[in-house]
């Protein structure tokens, strides 16, 4: 039992042990369950604590990216490509997260709409020019490191706004009053020039020089801009100090932990750029040295050194576009006057071309030249055209005296006309005057600066394209152009403007005409050809001739005016437009040439003369050397005219017109004599007024085409007394009706025995045929000089017709040649009795001529030698019948014959 009890003991006590145990373990597993709880609470609280951080740099990564938004919104790029810079290095350290991946996306879109919009931007100060969104664009492409890019960027803007604006110009001025403008807004360029009507030519023309000026204007002022110091300095003062500022606050609030939203907030705005990180201490201390100063102005001097560079290229594209434009039909199909303003514009836009680039203009200034030349080609057709007009009517009858008087060719003989000098700019001349200035302009130091004045000035082509809006015809200045080229030297003192003087006034693109005073409201009259206000010349201003007398210096008729006005017009044009003045030049020695040949046509061709020699054969060297070059010169313009006379130069001559009843046999279209006598008369007075403007020419012309000029007055001016010396002979043959007396002379019987008293009877037909002709002349309206004149070429002919008569006598004795003698002394005696002069001298050759019949055989050919007078055949005629009648040897007549010819 006890062990019983023991056993019982010993079990209750197990129990009470394991009861116990029970309790302990069930206290202990409940410690342990609560250890374990805490135990994964806290791996989660540290998990927690881990992924804060990278939250909060997520948080504050989309807070920076609400600010690159913001700020891009609002223009702020410099400060944007700060955040940029931060926020790329953000992501580049979470770059393990997958949400990185779309944010680096986001940001690449976002970069791209920023770009585009900061070449927007760039796009409107290229435009415009300002100077905050172009320090703008600098402090942002230079943030991000690609000046050159940014250089490069502005000058392919400039090209591209030279292209489209250009365009753009000409299709609203062209395409506006077209229904179906919408299928032609296409047309390219080159087409929309080809389609510009004239009356809009001059308005597409100021628009495109306006726009054009406009781009060169603002690539100037971005080549041409530099950092102030001082401002530049104080706003990178002020941008020190934010970034201080900024770099504080974020300092004191670093500790805290980044889940306050406002630590990474709007704070990121303002964050420092890497380069000012490594500097600050330079930019507290003194921010005119700042980085920031010298990042703006390295990216400035680079970019402006590029442009400088680059000028030359949106140079020659601009002309380019230019000369697309110069090839327009309406460029060459305007008035003159309109022509001259266009040329003045473009005259000035080459200047200011050339002060932009710095470099002479040349290309584009031989496309002027080519220009002007097709204009001038076509201003010289109409004007042959119409002086051939006006000759083919021309009546040739005087004008009256009062009317010649009104007329003024101050232009042609330089009388008070003024060297001049386009109003808004410089006369082109591609020799020496221009081109000096020009490299003169391109050595100098400063060449950027004489673009400079024209910016200062202002655009020159604006004024000028608001009065043609407004529906001006032209402008004060274009007024005295015209006035100028129609005979109107009223508005000009005559005196040089001094060149500096010049040279400031066509800088800045000015008028040489006061604003003040319109010339056009002062006209005297509208010009019939161009339509335009004209000055009419005072009749003091004409200087008169000093050859001749009043009476000669006023015979003109309608052709020798037109003449005359068309040359006094080149005359004014050749001061205008000096570039082509040598063409003007020769466009004058045209229309002289052209008048020149026509009086020849029509009064100086006859078949035969009297004395049985074509009319060919009678001209002198001067006179066919003069013939030959105008058949080179104007053959397309005088062949219309080579069979048109014909019905004229071999008609009965009238005395006087309307034909007299004592000619009835006359033609009805031939010209009288007082007509033949003024046109004489008339291309007299021509050649005097070209002769007084010899020295104002030549002073207009070059010294390289001094020999054209020269050439002109020594082959065809001087050419003119031939010209009518030889038109009054022919004037006279066919009054001096004795073109059968050659025949008769030489049909005479000279090989008579004895010398009787009487004489030939051709002696007295010839002397009658003579009184009719002086009866001619007395009936004819002439001035005693000029029946004077005609007479003792009728006393000449006379002499030649016996002389080539007697050469034709086959056999004749000695008492034949002293009849010959006695029949020229009745003739003598009979002719001194219609003219005042002494008769004998005109008949001393026809003398010499029988006398030669006595000479030895030996003297013949001396005597050939020292009278160059007669004609080889007439000197044929005579030897040989000298050696028929006096028996030479067949071997001596032929060797006298062989030493003369």
């Amino acid at each position: 039992m006890d062990l019983v009890r023991e056993l019982e003991k010993d079990l209750r006590i197990a129990n009470v042990i394991c009861m116990n145990g029970r309790r302990h373990l069930t206290s202990s597993m409940n410690e342990v369950s609560r250890d374990l709880i805490v135990n994964s609470h806290s791996k989660k609280k540290q998990a927690l604590l881990d992924v804060l951080p990278i939250l909060s740099e997520l948080q504050r990564a989309l807070d920076m990216q609400v600010t690159l938004e913001s700020l891009a919104e609002e223009g702020n790029y410099c400060k944007a490509f700060q955040v940029l810079s931060e926020y790329l290095q953000l992501l580049d350290s979470l770059s393990e997260l997958s949400v990185i991946q779309e944010m680096s996306r986001g940001v690449e879109v976002w970069l791209g709409k920023t770009l585009q919009m900061l070449d927007a931007l760039l796009l409107g100060v290229c435009q415009q020019f300002k100077e905050n969104g172009y320090i703008t664009v600098i402090d942002a492409y230079a943030l991000i490191g690609d000046t050159a890019g940014l250089a490069e960027k502005i000058q392919s803007f400039f090209m591209q706004e030279v292209i489209s604006e250009t365009h753009t110009v000409l299709k609203a001025i062209v395409l506006e009053d077209e229904e179906d403008a919408s299928q032609n807004s296409r047309l390219t360029y080159s087409d929309l020039c080809l389609q510009i009507p004239e009356s809009k030519f001059r308005q597409c023309l100021l628009r495109t020089l306006a726009v054009l000026f406009d781009i060169m204007r603002s690539y100037h002022e971005i080549m041409d801009f530099q950092l102030e110091r001082e401002e530049s300095a104080a706003q990178t003062s002020t941008m020190a100090q934010e970034v201080d500022s900024d770099e504080r606050s974020r300092s004191n609030c670093g500790e805290e932990p980044a889940t306050n939203s406002e630590a990474t907030g709007p704070s990121y705005i303002d964050s420092h750029d890497p380069i000012n990180e490594a500097s600050k201490e330079d930019i507290v201390a003194s921010s005119s040295e700042s980085p920031w100063y010298h990042l703006r102005k390295e990216a400035t001097a680079f970019v402006s050194q590029t442009l400088q560079r680059g000028r030359k290229n949106l140079w020659h594209l601009t002309a380019s576009r230019m000369s697309v434009l110069l090839s327009s039909p309406a460029a060459c199909s305007a008035s003159i006057h309109q022509f001259l303003r266009n040329y003045e514009d473009l005259s000035v836009f080459i200047l200011a071309g050339e002060a932009f680039c710095g470099v002479e203009a040349v290309e584009f200034r031989q496309k002027l030249k080519v220009v002007c030349e097709n204009y001038f080609n076509a201003f010289h057709r109409q004007n042959v055209h119409a002086l051939k007009m006006v000759l083919d009517k021309e009546t040739w009858l005087k004008l009256p005296p009062d009317t010649v008087q009104l007329v003024s060719f101050a232009g042609l003989t330089g009388d008070g006309a003024p060297l001049i000098s386009l109003s808004g700019g410089k006369s082109l001349n591609s020799g020496a005057i221009q081109s000096d200035k020009s490299m003169n302009m391109v050595h100098t130091s400063a060449r950027r600066s004489g673009f400079s004045n024209w910016v200062k000035g202002g655009n020159p082509f604006l004024h000028k394209l608001s009065a043609s809006r407004e529906g001006h015809g032209y402008s004060q200045s274009n007024g005295s152009i015209h006035s100028e080229l129609e005979g109107g030297s009223n508005n000009f003192n005559g005196d040089k403007e001094s060149p500096g003087k010049n040279d400031s006034n066509k800088m800045n693109g000015g008028n040489s005409v006061s604003e003040d005073e319109n010339e056009d409201l002062l006209a005297d009259f509208i010009d019939e050809d161009s339509q335009l206000p004209s000055r009419r010349s005072k009749p003091h201003r004409r200087v008169p001739s000093s050859h001749g007398n009043d009476a000669d210096n006023t015979t003109q008729t309608g052709s020798s005016l037109c003449l005359l006005r068309s040359m006094d017009k080149y005359a004014r044009l050749m001061q205008k437009l000096e570039v082509i003045n040598v063409e003007f030049f020769k466009g004058m020695c045209q229309l002289f040439e052209i008048f020149f040949y026509f009086i020849y046509e029509i009064f100086g061709q006859q078949n035969t003369n009297s004395s049985g020699k074509s009319s060919s054969n009678s001209l002198n060297y001067r006179l066919k050397t003069a013939l030959s070059r105008i058949s080179q010169d104007c053959d397309e313009w005088i062949k219309t005219h080579s069979s048109s006379p014909s019905s004229l130069v071999h008609a009965e001559l009238k005395p006087t017109s309307p034909p007299s009843t004592n000619f009835s046999h006359s033609s009805a279209t031939s010209f009288g004599l007082q007509e033949r006598c003024v046109a004489v008369d008339t291309i007299s007075v021509v050649a005097q007024i070209l002769n007084r403007s010899k020295a104002h020419l030549q002073s207009m012309l070059l010294r390289s085409n001094s020999t054209v000029l020269e050439d002109f007055f020594v082959h065809l001016v001087d050419a003119v007394p031939d010209l009518v010396e030889h038109v009054n002979r022919t004037t006279v043959r066919l009054l001096l009706h004795i073109n059968g007396y050659v025949e008769r002379v030489a049909n005479a019987k000279w090989e008579v025995k004895e010398l009787g008293m009487e004489h030939n009877g051709y002696v007295d037909l010839l002397l009658g045929e003579f009184k009719h002709f002086k009866t001619r002349l007395a009936h004819g309206g002439l001035r005693k000089e000029i029946q004077d004149l005609l007479l003792d070429y009728g006393l000449e002919i006379v002499a030649e017709t016996l002389v080539e008569g007697l050469s034709r006598v086959k056999r004749c004795s000695d008492e034949g040649r002293a009849l010959m003698s006695l029949d020229l002394q009745v003739l003598i005696n009979g002719l001194q009795h219609f003219v005042s002069f002494n008769v004998r001298p005109k008949l001393q050759m026809v003398e010499t001529f029988i006398k030669a019949y006595y000479l030895p055989e030996t003297e013949y050919v001396h005597w050939a030698r020292a009278h160059p007078e007669y004609t080889k055949s007439q000197i044929v005629g005579l030897i040989n019948l000298v050696a028929t009648m006096k028996g030479w040897k067949r071997k001596t007549r032929l060797e006298v014959l062989e030493k003369i010819e």
